[in-house]
Parts: structure tokens; sequence; C-alpha cells
């Protein structure tokens, strides 16, 4: 990735762009918590208030773009809740400048809280409703969950990060090797591929007067269903029971939800700490990395990674999360 990837598109361009569609900001544009992207809100000269999500240059490519929207788009026509792009001029997808831009509607609504316990029922029904269309759609040009491919080439990638403490290095890269031959020789179930939304953490769904809305479908992909489920629980083995028991009793009323799943989290919890890691470091030269995640550079930061590497090595012998008989 180019270090100079997002230097051209000034505040300048962004209007410039903007104005290329037709659209005129009256306010000024709003930079929202987004890193991969740059995401701004705004309100237009018609009071009408929208977001802009310029894709960060040479990580999709145009046709993965425009199925990503594709599967909102259907999603929407399957009475899901979500942030979709807008069709402006018979296109969601539009180019400036060498970059690919969308725009939303902004949503009023709050941000689901990690500890929100109340509102998973509610969750796992909109994640039925995503699962349920999403078993019949089909992508051609996003990628599939790959674990043990994943899991390899972030840790080569990994390999060139000057930031890990030469106290722990070998340690870190022992840990790193442990836990790809143990992930690479677990016997899982097989799990039915269906097109997910890749990415469903808390921060990724808006709760309106209580009603889940899906935002920021930029890692949809095929993949298991228990993706879009695990990033959702947290905390000790009876706290996490307890979400995810709430999580599925709203999920199977709208899809049937298949239990050997649940062997799968530990393994994709491992892959996110280590593909995180390595996400940063790819990205480190640009200024948004360096500047909202300083501790990446920190002893702290490493040692405290490679502690919780190890507990992985000893969750992935665990026995999985079992639900109650009625399930």
């Amino acid at each position: 990735m180019s270090n100079t990837s997002y230097q051209q598109l000034t505040p300048e361009c962004q209007l410039d762009a903007l104005a290329s569609i037709g659209i005129y900001p009256d306010t000024g544009l709003l930079a929202l918590n987004s890193y991969e992207n740059r995401v701004f809100s705004f309100t237009d000269e018609h009071q009408q208030r929208y977001v802009v999500k310029f894709y960060r240059p040479e990580r999709w490519s145009e046709q993965q773009l425009l199925e990503d929207h594709a599967f909102c788009q259907y999603l929407s026509e399957a009475d899901l809740q979500l942030s979709s792009p807008l069709n402006i001029e018979g296109k969601t997808l539009h180019s400036f400048a060498g970059y690919y831009f969308a725009l939303f509607e902004n949503l009023s609504a709050r941000t689901l809280a990690v500890d929100d316990v109340d509102s998973l029922y509610e969750v796992g029904i909109a994640l039925g409703k995503l699962h349920k269309a999403g078993a019949q759609h089909q992508f051609k040009a996003r990628p599939s969950l790959q674990v043990n491919e994943t899991i390899q080439t972030a840790i080569e990638q990994l390999k060139s990060c000057e930031h890990i403490p030469d106290s722990i290095h070998s340690q870190v890269f022992e840990t790193l090797q442990s836990l790809y031959y143990k992930i690479t020789t677990k016997k899982l179930p097989k799990a039915n591929m269906i097109a997910i939304h890749g990415d469903a953490h808390a921060s990724n769904i808006l709760l309106k007067e209580g009603q889940p809305y899906w935002v920021d479908f930029d890692d949809c992909k095929m993949g298991p269903a228990i993706q879009d489920i695990w990033m959702l629980l947290n905390g000790d083995r009876n706290e996490q029971l307890l979400q995810i028991s709430m999580i599925l009793e709203g999920y199977q009323e709208e899809y049937e939800f298949e239990p050997e799943q649940l062997a799968y989290i530990e393994v994709l919890r491992t892959l996110r700490m280590i593909n995180y890691a390595a996400w940063i470091h790819n990205r480190w030269q640009d200024p948004a990395f360096s500047s909202n995640f300083p501790w990446f550079i920190t002893e702290q930061y490493w040692k405290e990674w490679l502690q919780s590497l190890q507990q992985q090595l000893v969750l992935l012998d665990e026995a999985p999360l079992m639900l109650q008989p009625h399930y």
C-alpha cells in the first residue's frame, strides 16, 4: 500500500468529489471514527444529513465494491435495517480523482454498547434475518473467509514489524507458530459458507428506538454464520454463555443455527488478534494509524499481546461453549 494513498484527498478534493454528484455541503465535513477508509458526516444545502465514505485506494476492486453495495440493497429488500449506499443518478459507487466513494444517509442512532445484554435478543433477530438472506446470496468477486491462509499471511507480515521488542521477539513468533500449528491441525466441523457481514462487532451495530441497524459492510464475504456472532461475546465463560444464549434465542426465530459452529469461536478470536496486529503494522505509515494507535509501538502492548496469544493456546484446547438443551 502506498504511504501517500490519502495525501491527495484534501478537503478541497472531498468537496469537489461531492459536487461532482450534485451534493453541496452546508457544513464542514466532520471526520468519523474510521481508519481503513476516510468517512465524514455533513449536512447539505437542503439540511439533509449524509455520511460520505472514501474507500482506501487499492484495497478493493470496483467489482468488489459493487458487490458490497448490491448485497446491502439485497438486504434492504429483505426488510433488514441497515445503512445502504444511496443511489444517485443510477449509481451507488462514484469515482473522483482516483478515489472511489459512496454516500449514505446519516442515521440518528446510538452504537450498541459491548455490555448491552438487554439488546442482544433483538440483535439476534437481526442477525438471523441477515443470515437467512445471506444463505441465498453468492459473492463472486469478494473473498471467502480462509482461516489458515489469513493467519499464515499475517504472521509473515509481522516478521517485518520493527516494533516487537527484542526481549520477546523469539517468544512471540514461537507462540504464533504454535497457534498456527494448533489451528491447522484442529479437527473442526464443516460449516456452511453463506454471505455474511464479516465484521459484526458492536461498533457496527446502531440502535434506533431499540431496533438494530447494520453499518459498514466493507468486510462482507462468504463465511460461517458464527463469524458474525462471536465478536459480540465478551467476559468470562459464564457471561459469554448468557450472551450467546440471548443472541441465539432471537436468531433462531429467523434462521437455524448450527451448534457445532461454536467450536470455531476461539479459532476466529485467535485469527482476529493476529490479523489486527498485522493490519496496524501494514498501515503504520498512514498518519491516521500512528496518531490513533500510539500504544502499538510500546513494549507494554507487545507483552500484553503475547500474554493474550499464550492464553489462546490454552483456550483452543478447552471444550467449546455448549448451549442449553432446548437449542
